[in-house]
């Protein structure tokens, strides 16, 4: 017990040194990682409620919205996140976003202790929806247990048929979203709900990023 308590401390102390803040995701952007006109990279790994988390170094990993879970969210007024320092496990509500007045949460995609949150996101939620997988990442967690990363994540083989049934099911729940996105390669409109006349957007949330 003495040494693994030695480990964590040691990699924890490393973690932190390695996560500044204003830092952002080096994501790779192909015409093979767009599903339904989405941005899905492959260089990072998917929670089923639409979170992501990118390994960054040992023990570190980013979090984020992807951009399905971004331009649901549209324009929003006020983003929380947790503090650092917090533990936090996979499946738990730890981001919430503020829309007309409203919130709606967002579960973590993986489990440890919330080692940086960026700042730059807090200070303009709009970055969220401009550059998910970069600039607009929302925390670095230092993860003891690596596991922990990939476990109840969207296997890879299975991200693009995952994404594409969202949208779809997106579709169906509002008919007149058909042709807000283009075909594959397209850009999706930057808040899907705007112009969506009676949407319930906290519902819609809840129900994508699973804390309906």
């Amino acid at each position: 017990m003495l040494f693994i308590a030695l480990d964590y401390v040691l990699n924890r102390k490393k973690a932190v040194q390695t996560v500044p803040a204003e830092a952002a995701v080096a994501v790779a952007e192909s015409a093979g990682d767009f599903v339904t006109g989405f941005h899905t990279p492959e260089n990072v790994a998917y929670h089923p409620g639409h979170s992501w988390v990118m390994q960054e170094r040992k023990n570190v990993v980013r979090v984020g919205a992807d951009e399905f879970a971004a331009a649901l969210a549209g324009k929003l007024e006020k983003i929380e996140l947790p503090k650092p320092g917090q533990w936090i496990r996979q499946g738990q509500k730890i981001l919430a976003f503020f829309r007309n007045g409203e919130k709606a949460e967002m579960v973590s995609p993986t489990e440890g202790e919330v080692m940086a949150i960026n700042d730059q996101v807090l200070q303009n939620p709009a970055l969220m929806r401009q550059d998910p997988y970069g600039r607009g990442w929302l925390l670095a967690v230092h993860v003891p247990d690596e596991e922990s990363t990939t476990r109840n994540l969207i296997p890879k083989g299975l991200v693009r048929e995952w994404m594409r049934e969202s949208v779809e099911r997106l579709y169906a729940r509002q008919p007149v979203l058909v042709g807000a996105v283009a075909a594959d390669g397209g850009i999706p409109s930057e808040d899907l709900l705007a112009d969506v006349p009676g949407a319930n957007w906290k519902e819609l949330a809840g129900e994508f990023f699973l804390t309906a």
